[in-house]
């Protein structure tokens, strides 16, 4: 019998997974985290990245999620997360113009630029490009 954990994702606007899983990756601040049933309870910060859930041995569903909260408990992880998308519902073309403008932004010697939204706005940005290029590859 495999053993499960059961996994939520909430994003501010609405619960965008809740299920059993046998493994959990995410991308937390310090590094990708590979979570397993019985995992050591662990509350960290998510960076802007691909979460990837293992229902079953031969299937994964994959998510977006532009940062948050990751907690870990030996049968549960919650990720409570800023904005969190399936990664089928990316749009890459939106994500492109926002790498655009972000990089725009920081290369602007105006005064009035908050130079750290710009970077967060980049990192974003480009995290949703990576995770675009990957579930491409996968697919293939």
């Amino acid at each position: 019998m495999t053993m499960t954990i059961h996994v939520d994702i909430v994003s501010a606007e609405e619960e965008i997974f809740s299920g059993q899983a046998e493994m959990v990756f995410a991308p937390a601040n310090m590094g990708e985290v590979g979570i397993t049933p019985r995992h050591t309870p662990l509350l960290t910060f998510l960076k802007p990245g691909e979460v990837r859930v293992q229902t079953k041995a031969d299937h994964q569903e994959f998510f977006f999620v532009s940062g948050g909260m990751l907690e870990i408990q030996p049968h549960v992880v919650t990720i409570l997360a800023d904005t969190a998308l399936r990664a089928k519902d990316l749009d890459e073309a939106a994500a492109l113009q926002a790498k655009e403008r972000a990089e725009k932004l920081l290369t602007d010697k105006k005064s009035d630029v908050d130079y750290a939204k710009a970077q967060a706005e980049l990192i974003e940005a480009m995290a949703q490009i990576q995770a675009i290029q990957k579930l491409r590859k996968m697919r293939k």
